[in-house]
């Protein structure tokens, strides 16, 4: 695959010192002027003014400046204008209206997490003694996995990303959604039919399940209001999931043990439906999850944080 992932998102926000405050406490980096590294991936997050909450620029990786120009071409034949450099590719999705960067950048080397973070199973012994996990330090994300994008026109925005970009298809949620990849990961992009183009969430990457829900504990203290879903498990992806919610109205999740399909391994889309396409054990999702509050906002260009 010439695409290996996520390379950043921009974010728009109308409250910018708020949200840069939440991400901070998320366990992202600040690198001064709205942006935010990743343990692994470096650079992966930037917080801008936005009349209204919405993903203004997504930037994917590729390998060579070859994998750039095949990218130009396959756009050039949708009809969407490109901006290309030799090792740069700019574009607007013509539904969401997000620019999309294809940039050349090392692979991510992720290293593999300590054995504090393995488990015991019956008959199975990983670690001796008293485990580790309560002496860790606060949690940090490992890398930016997916955006989340709400469109009016899935099928258009679906082929911008798979016969634009090169995105492979990896599961349906029924005919509503797509879940789509650029790595071996599971999903890097997530479209999904809305009454409106918005920014669902941004998902990121840390050692286990118990970072998911350390994580979710230091997010939540203090300020419950944040919480949104979880903790629980995805059928789609198979990650581990805590939803949280950003003063702008944007949902962060923090995820572990995401499904793998190697680039060279042969892949069948599942269709998936209802509920329990979108999680197998857990609380059940919050309406507000499905259908975020300011979506009404939104539709008439109005703004909420909510």
């Amino acid at each position: 695959m010439a695409l290996h992932g996520l390379g950043k998102v921009t974010i728009g926000v109308p409250n910018v010192e708020e949200t840069i405050a939440y991400y901070t406490d998320f366990g992202l980096q600040p690198r001064g002027s709205g942006v935010f590294a990743t343990r692994d991936g470096g650079e992966q997050l930037e917080i801008v003014h936005a009349p209204r909450r919405r993903l203004v620029e997504l930037a994917v990786a590729a390998d060579d400046a070859d994998d750039i120009a095949a990218i130009a071409s396959r756009l050039g034949k949708l009809g969407v204008p490109v901006e290309h450099e030799a090792s740069v590719l700019r574009a607007v999705e013509p539904i969401t209206g997000t620019t999309v960067k294809a940039v050349v950048r090392p692979r991510i080397t992720v290293d593999p997490a300590p054995p504090a973070t393995r488990y015991n199973g019956p008959g199975r012994i990983e670690r001796s003694g008293r485990a580790p996990f309560l002496a860790r330090e606060a949690v940090q994300p490992r890398k930016l996995g997916h955006a989340v994008l709400g469109t009016t026109n899935l099928q258009a925005t679906m082929g911008f990303f798979t016969e634009g970009l090169g995105f492979k298809v990896s599961d349906y949620m029924g005919d509503r959604a797509a879940f789509l990849r650029c790595s071996v990961e599971h999903h890097n992009v997530l479209v999904m039919a809305a009454p409106v183009s918005f920014l669902h969430h941004t998902s990121w990457q840390v050692d286990d399940v118990d970072d998911v829900g350390r994580g979710a504990r230091d997010m939540l203290e203090g300020n419950p209001e944040r919480h949104m879903w979880g903790l629980g498990r995805h059928h789609a992806g198979s990650n581990f999931f805590w939803y949280l919610k950003d003063p702008a109205g944007n949902f962060s999740e923090y995820y572990a043990d995401m499904d793998t399909i190697p680039e060279d391994e042969l892949w069948s889309p599942e269709v998936l439906h209802g509920l329990a396409g979108l999680y197998s054990w857990g609380p059940p999702p919050p309406p507000s999850f499905l259908e975020p509050d300011d979506l009404a906002a939104l539709m008439t260009g109005a703004h909420s944080a909510g």
